[in-house]
C-alpha cells in the first residue's frame, strides 16, 4: 500500500521539443545543455539535500515534470534517480512519476525509466481530436496518444495519468465528448481534466489579444465540465480535486502532497519548494540556475517565510479544492475548528446545495459536492474570508518579481504535462 502523502520531491526538466501555446510552465527548445543540465541538478540534488537535511523525512511522492521529461534518455534519468537515493531518504512505497510526451518515447525508453524507479507515468494526450492538438502545438497523433499508453503497459506500468484539456476555441460538444469516450476507453488509473486557460505571456494569450481565438463563453465551459464529472464518474473514476479523476486507490500522491500543503524539496530551474515554514524558488532562466549552483550548491533565488495564519489559509484553500477540510487536522495543527467555524458563519445554502459532510470514526470532513467544484472558486473565497475575520489577520499571496518577470504564485497546484 502506498504511503499517505507527507514529504515530496519536484525537479522541473525544463526541455520541450515543441512548446505548446498555452504553457506557461518554463521550458527550453534548446536542446545543446542537456548533459550539462544533468550534471548540474545532480549538484543541486546533494547540496540541497545538505541544506534541508534537518527538515527531512522519507519522501513519499517524486515528481519529474517539465517541460519534457521524456527527453531525457533513460540512463540520465537513472543517474538522477541514484543520486537522490544516495543522499535523500525514500519511502520504499514511494510513488515516482514522470510526465510524458507521447510523441518522444519508445517501448524501450519507457523500459529503461522503469528500471530506473519510475512506477507512475503522466501523459499529456490533451485531445484525440487532429485539429486540436495542432492548434495546440502537440507534437504527437491522436493514434500516437492511444499507443503510448498501450506500450506502457507492455513496459509494465500499473499506475497512468493522462492529461485531456476542454473549452478549446470552437471546440464542440460532440468533439469533447468523443475525447472523453477515448480516454476512459483507454482505461488509464487517472484521468485530469483542465479547462483551457489563457495564461498572460503565452502565445494562446497573445492570439487572444490580437483577436484571432475567442474563449469558450462561461455557460459552454460549465456545460462541458459538468459533461466531464458525469461522464468519469459514471466509468468508475472518484473526482479528489477540481480537474482530477482517479480510480480507487490511484490519487497522486504527489499532488495531495501540495493540496494539503505538506513539504516538498524542489530542484531544478524555476522550481518552487516549501519546507520548515518557508516556499523558495529557483531561478526562472537556464544560465542563471547554472550560475547559482555553481557558486551557493543551489539554484535558490529567492524566498518567503509564510506565517502560521498563511499556511493555514494555505491549507483552508487548498483542501476544499480537493478532498476536504478536516476538522481533526485543523485541531491538531492550527488549533481552530473548522467545522463549527464555518457551519456557523457559511450560509446555510451553501451547505445545503454544493458540500457534504462525511462523518469517519475520528474525523469529520467538510468537502464539495460536484456542484461544489463547478463553483469552487467562490466557495474557497467565502471559506477564506470567513477564516480572515475570525483570525484578525489576511491572507497575504503576492508576486514575486525575477528576471525583470513579475510571478504570480498562488497556493494551486495542478498535474500539467507538455
Amino acid at each position: 500500500m502506498r504511503p499517505n502523502p507527507d514529504f515530496g520531491i519536484y525537479l522541473h526538466i525544463p526541455f520541450c521539443e515543441k512548446k505548446c501555446v498555452y504553457c506557461d510552465f518554463y521550458s527550453l527548445e534548446n536542446m545543446e545543455h542537456k548533459d550539462v543540465f544533468v550534471s548540474i541538478l545532480k549538484e543541486e540534488i546533494i547540496a540541497g539535500a545538505q541544506h534541508h537535511a534537518q527538515y527531512m523525512r522519507p519522501a513519499t511522492s517524486i515528481f519529474f515534470g517539465g517541460g519534457t521529461p521524456s527527453l531525457l534518455m533513460p540512463d540520465q534519468i537513472a543517474s538522477i534517480m541514484y543520486t537522490l537515493r544516495m543522499h535523500v531518504p525514500i519511502h520504499a512505497e514511494a510513488e515516482i512519476t514522470m510526465e510524458c510526451n507521447p510523441g518522444t518515447i519508445t517501448k524501450e525508453s519507457l523500459l529503461g525509466y522503469k528500471n530506473s524507479g519510475i512506477n507512475r507515468l503522466s501523459f499529456g494526450i490533451q485531445s484525440f481530436n487532429q485539429e486540436e492538438l495542432n492548434f495546440l502545438h502537440r507534437i504527437h497523433s491522436p493514434q500516437e496518444g492511444k499507443e503510448a499508453v498501450r506500450i506502457a503497459r507492455e513496459a509494465g506500468f500499473d499506475n497512468i495519468n493522462i492529461d485531456i484539456i476542454f473549452a478549446l476555441p470552437n471546440q464542440s460538444i460532440a468533439s469533447w465528448t468523443t475525447t472523453l469516450e477515448q480516454a476512459i476507453a483507454l482505461n488509464t488509473e487517472h484521468i485530469s481534466a483542465y479547462s483551457l486557460i489563457f495564461e498572460e505571456k503565452t502565445p494562446l494569450f497573445s492570439m487572444l489579444q490580437k483577436g484571432l481565438v475567442k474563449p469558450q463563453d462561461e455557460e459552454r465551459d460549465a456545460e462541458l465540465y459538468a459533461i466531464t464529472i458525469d461522464a468519469l464518474t459514471k466509468a468508475g473514476y472518484e473526482q479528489y480535486e477540481v480537474s482530477n479523476f482517479a480510480k480507487p486507490d490511484f490519487r497522486c500522491n504527489h499532488n495531495r502532497t501540495y493540496w494539503q500543503a505538506k513539504e516538498y524539496l524542489a530542484f531544478g530551474p524555476s522550481a518552487h519548494g516549501f519546507i520548515h515554514k518557508v516556499r523558495y524558488w529557483n531561478f526562472r532562466n537556464l544560465k542563471r540556475y547554472f550560475e547559482a549552483v555553481r557558486l551557493n550548491g543551489i539554484g535558490e533565488a529567492s524566498r518567503e517565510e509564510l506565517t502560521d495564519h498563511n499556511i493555514l489559509y494555505e491549507a483552508a484553500f487548498l483542501g476544499i479544492r480537493s478532498e476536504g477540510l478536516s476538522k481533526r487536522r485543523f485541531l491538531e495543527e492550527f488549533d481552530i475548528n473548522i467545522y463549527s467555524s464555518l457551519i456557523n458563519h457559511l450560509d446555510k445554502d451553501v451547505f445545503n446545495e454544493y458540500l457534504e459532510i462525511i462523518e469517519l470514526q475520528e474525523d469529520t470532513i467538510i468537502k464539495l459536492n460536484s456542484a461544489g467544484f463547478a463553483i469552487c472558486d467562490e466557495i474557497s473565497v467565502r471559506i477564506i474570508a470567513i477564516l480572515e475575520e475570525l483570525l484578525g489577520s489576511h491572507w497575504d499571496t503576492k508576486g514575486y518579481e525575477e528576471d525583470d518577470e513579475t510571478i504570480i504564485e498562488l497556493p494551486i497546484f495542478q498535474e500539467k504535462t507538455r
